[in-house]
């Protein structure tokens, strides 16, 4: 187990924040580095990091952190250089607002479990000047974690159905008006939209039942990638040449494997 003091946390963190400024003192490429040209780079960490998560790979997990709180001490020192703000600004910032949002802990307030701590925290946000229970939803989250967020938020405001059954049967009706579009030849628009339709209520569905639809998604997606890899490497002769039923008889042998294992 660590047993790291605080203090070691306190002078891990300092040191991080003196070699940002030695990089950004002496290395080209730190000192050409912009908010705009890390943009795409925090992602891909992000990323990473996810990938750790679900591999369950805590080392991995580690060094993706503090790959991510590196990117985090680069933006503030750009920041701090065009005078705007620092790290300490930043982070007394969140400590604020953690403070204020959390009324149960720093206040008189009383909550009975997790659910009125959401409502509460939404509501908070609302009193600050937020536009709408929406407005803090990223633009450009990936479009499966976008629809779960704006459900769990509208949710804590009371737009939400009473109970999973209600759910389902509006799986159920959009598929039907997908199928209805389909058989009537209409255009790929609303082709797209009744799809669209379906996804959007699945994922309502997904998180009725405690499932996260990103992560359910991704891990058939590294089960496919699997199972298509036994498949390539398996098979005796080009893939090309190969029939769906050929294919199809090694993809069972690597579920079957997995099974066993």
């Amino acid at each position: 187990m660590p047993d790291n003091t605080i203090q070691d946390k306190l002078q891990a963190f300092e040191r991080l924040l003196g070699i940002m400024d030695d990089l950004r003192a002496g290395c080209p490429w730190d000192r050409k580095q912009t908010f705009h040209s890390l943009r795409n780079l925090t992602i891909e960490e992000t990323y990473e990091l996810a990938d750790a998560i679900l591999e369950e790979n805590l080392d991995d997990i580690k060094e993706e952190v503090g790959d991510i709180m590196l990117h985090l001490v680069f933006y503030a020192k750009i920041a701090d250089e065009k005078k705007a703000w620092d790290v300490a600004d930043a982070l007394n910032d969140v400590c604020e607002k953690l403070i204020k949002r959390h009324p149960h802990i720093y206040g008189d307030l009383t909550v009975e479990n997790e659910e009125e701590v959401k409502k509460n925290w939404e509501q908070l946000k609302l009193q600050e000047g937020k536009k709408g229970v929406l407005a803090g939803v990223p633009q450009s989250l990936p479009a499966m974690v976008k629809a779960y967020r704006m459900q769990e938020k509208t949710k804590q405001v009371g737009f939400e159905w009473e109970n999973a059954q209600q759910v389902w049967a509006k799986v159920e009706e959009e598929i039907e008006e997908f199928k209805k579009v389909m058989q009537e030849g209409e255009s790929q628009e609303r082709k797209e939209e009744e799809f669209g339709d379906i996804l959007f209520s699945l994922v309502n569905y997904a998180r009725f039942e405690g499932i996260d639809p990103e992560t359910a998604l991704e891990k058939i997606n590294v089960k496919f990638k699997r199972r298509f890899e036994f498949i390539e490497a398996n098979a005796p002769k080009p893939l090309i040449e190969m029939s769906l039923e050929e294919m199809d008889a090694l993809w069972n042998e690597a579920k079957h494997l997995e099974h066993k294992s």
